[in-house]
């Protein structure tokens, strides 16, 4: 194991050049597997660093190369493709987030998001605290020109139908042409990412009349149907083919497979989100207790068991890897907080896969040629865009 220190002791020493991103592509295109590295930060989850070393661990097995940031005394000897570096101070848990990242540049998750900014590693894992990795991005790996916020896109596990949901706790508040953004990034990322073809786009809300929903559902709602139909009118091919937006949606639609990318706002999203992660625990629970309840269970659980973990493989959150975050000039994967290494492993290996298939530029692109990318004013000074790109 090689445990490096990335940050001096002496502040007054240490590497804080502003790391100058305006000019460069989105990303880096397309990369070679021996060229990508996984940057992760290990502070944040449930189980501990410890976990998410052992994650590591397993994602180097199958060939990736990690730059690990945690507590190196916590972490343990690792094996060959993990780098430690030794960064014992987690914001995590903080409850004012960008506050915690502006001032602590010595935590864990912000020495990896420099090392992404900086080139060091090509994608970022943070294993716990969205709100830290959503500062940590914007502040150091910045978003993409002309995204207004970035989205958390989360591949849902729908048995033989993966649904993309987005924006799954990003943004509590959006506008109308963010979430006319969301569609677009979703309907990018179920293409490259998930293979989806012309992936139905829809928008989450209270009916599927098109009437239905509050005024920022209308509204983008509005936007979407007529940006769809002018690009069939117009041939234009963003994502393989005209977007395809169907309309609103309900939540019982949302694993119905009434939509392959469901659009709402982070508030709304992560409702949803934490909703069926409830609903679906509770009825695994229910299912074990009553296999176990009676002798008559028992035998019908034993007949049952291959199918049922075959079924509990398929749903399992751990095995999407969690989250992307869709926006920034290089990708992000936020996995869940109670992840165990498995979980860990398969955010880092998704990590991997997706800056060595560019899903960022994929995305950028299709934003980019759908005409959804913000405008800068006519009047804008050069600085401020700099500043806010």
């Amino acid at each position: 194991m090689r445990v490096v220190r990335w940050w001096p002791q002496k502040r007054t020493a240490t590497i804080t050049t502003t790391i100058t991103t305006e000019g460069l592509p989105v990303s880096g295109g397309s990369a070679r597997p021996e060229d990508v590295v996984v940057a992760v930060d290990a502070n944040g989850a449930d189980m501990g660093p410890a976990e998410v070393a052992a994650g590591a661990a397993l994602a180097a097995e199958r060939g990736v190369r990690v730059l690990l940031f945690g507590p190196a005394a916590e972490l343990g000897a690792m094996g060959e493709g993990v780098e430690v570096v030794d960064a014992p101070v987690s914001v995590a848990k903080s409850a004012d987030p960008a506050r915690a990242v502006r001032s602590t540049p010595e935590s864990s998750i912000v020495q990896a998001a420099r090392a992404v900014a900086a080139g060091r590693a090509q994608a970022l894992v943070c294993a716990g605290g969205t709100g830290a990795a959503l500062a940590a991005g914007l502040f150091n790996v910045k978003r993409a020109r002309g995204v207004y916020r970035p989205a958390l896109a989360l591949p849902i596990p729908v048995p033989g139908h993966p649904v993309t949901l987005l924006d799954v706790g990003a943004s509590s508040q959006a506008r109308s042409e963010h979430l006319v953004q969301f569609a677009f990034m979703g309907a990018a990322f179920a293409s490259a990412v998930l293979g989806v073809e012309r992936p139905r786009v829809a928008l989450l809300s209270n009916g599927e009349e098109q009437e239905r929903g509050n005024e920022l559902v209308a509204q983008a709602g509005a936007e979407l149907a007529e940006r769809a139909l002018a690009d069939r009118r117009s041939r234009r091919s963003p994502i393989g083919g005209a977007l395809r937006f169907v309309g609103n949606v309900e939540g019982g639609d949302v694993v119905g497979g009434a939509a392959d990318v469901i659009v709402t706002d982070g508030f709304t999203g992560n409702i949803a989100l934490k909703l069926m992660e409830g609903v679906s625990q509770t009825i695994l629970d229910a299912v074990r207790d009553a296999a176990t309840s009676s002798r008559r269970g028992k035998l019908g659980g034993a007949l049952l068991r291959p199918s049922l973990r075959a079924f509990r493989d398929e749903i399992d959150p751990e095995g999407q890897g969690g989250a992307y975050l869709l926006g920034l000039r290089r990708l992000a994967v936020v996995p869940h907080g109670r992840f165990c290494r498995r979980g860990f492993a398969q955010a880092i290996l998704r990590a991997e896969r997706g800056a060595r298939e560019d899903v960022v530029g994929a995305t950028y692109r299709a934003l980019e040629q759908a005409g959804a990318l913000r405008r800068a004013p006519a009047s804008a000074d050069p600085a401020s865009l700099r500043d806010n790109a």
